[in-house]
């Protein structure tokens, strides 16, 4: 897959450090890795902050690639010329992937790819992409959205999440894992969870974090939710409050979305049959693993193991 990350002047250094080591990086040990250039549409030197100067690969045409990455892009900055905004559209509708981080969103909503469509950006700039654009399904505090076609993050570390779902999804949990483990990251964060965490950290929260490791190692045993919360050292309803709080899901949902990752990697890397697995994760049997599967992933366990294992 050819990937091209759009740059610009003054663009935001960090995001395009993210893409750049999360898609353009050699990776000599992985087959069928990214080959991915640096790109930009301006023919002037590009100047970042502190004083970087960078040259890119200046181009006129995005036709040579099948992914877009964009970094960033001017939150006020409604003019685009009509060669990007052309080429923009050409990309989308020939059905190709485009991802943007942090205020990339923007760019693509001012080409009108967005209209009818969700999007996410930065919380900082959720207020003026609301007022600029409301045609668009504006999805609050969330770190990334995903479709297989177009994504959105957050901004900042939420960059790196998306960029690690979209390696899943394209090499599978084996160098998804990988990756995430070069990068020191943690290997999947679901891109529901909340950007940040309203509450300021209190006495509950070293227990709140064991109580989560606590029930990673122990989802086989079918876990009650009131003991979930035991383990946290709260009330439920405290239990309940906090996790909303912290990961923007109910303490079920959450334990679901476990079970399910680690069924991911067990297809992936095993041979076992479905209904092992689904004992083995912790569902009560597999026609429940089954249900939630479709639901979350879109395919059945059988479609996922074939495709990932092919």
């Amino acid at each position: 897959m050819r990937v091209a990350i759009l740059t610009y002047d003054q663009a935001a250094f960090f995001e395009l450090g993210c893409a750049v080591e999360l898609f353009a990086l050699p990776r000599p040990e992985f087959s069928n890795w990214y080959q991915t250039e640096v790109v930009t549409f301006d023919s002037q030197p590009l100047s970042f902050n502190g004083g970087i100067m960078l040259q890119a690969k200046v181009i006129q045409s995005l036709a040579a690639y099948d992914m877009l990455v964009i970094p960033s892009w001017p939150v006020n900055a409604a003019d685009i010329s009509d060669a990007l905004a052309q080429q923009l559209r050409q990309f989308y509708q020939q059905q190709k992937r485009i991802l943007t981080f942090c205020s990339g969103a923007f760019l693509l909503a001012h080409s009108g790819l967005l209209s009818g469509r969700q999007a996410t950006t930065h919380w900082r700039y959720a207020d003026a992409f609301k007022q600029y654009f409301n045609d668009v399904e504006y999805v609050d505090n969330v770190l990334y959205l995903y479709d297989g076609i177009i994504g959105h993050s957050a901004g900042s570390a939420a960059a790196i999440d998306l960029g690690i779902e979209v390696i899943r999804q394209d090499h599978g949990y084996h160098i998804a894992n990988k990756v995430a483990r070069r990068l020191v990251v943690s290997a999947h964060r679901k891109g529901g969870q909340s950007q940040f965490v309203d509450l300021p950290v209190d006495r509950h929260q070293q227990h709140f974090s064991l109580s989560l490791d606590w029930a990673k190692k122990n989802l086989h045993n079918n876990i009650d939710i009131n003991q979930f919360a035991s383990q946290a050292n709260m009330s439920r309803r405290s239990f309940d409050r906090k996790f909303r709080s912290a990961l923007n899901l109910t303490p079920k949902e959450w334990l679901t979305n476990q079970k399910l990752e680690l069924a991911k990697q067990q297809l992936e890397s095993s041979l076992q049959s479905i209904e092992k697995i689904a004992s083995v994760v912790g569902f009560d049997n597999a026609t429940t693993m089954r249900h939630h599967f479709r639901k979350s992933v879109g395919v059945s366990p059988k479609q996922y193991r074939e495709q990932f294992r092919a």
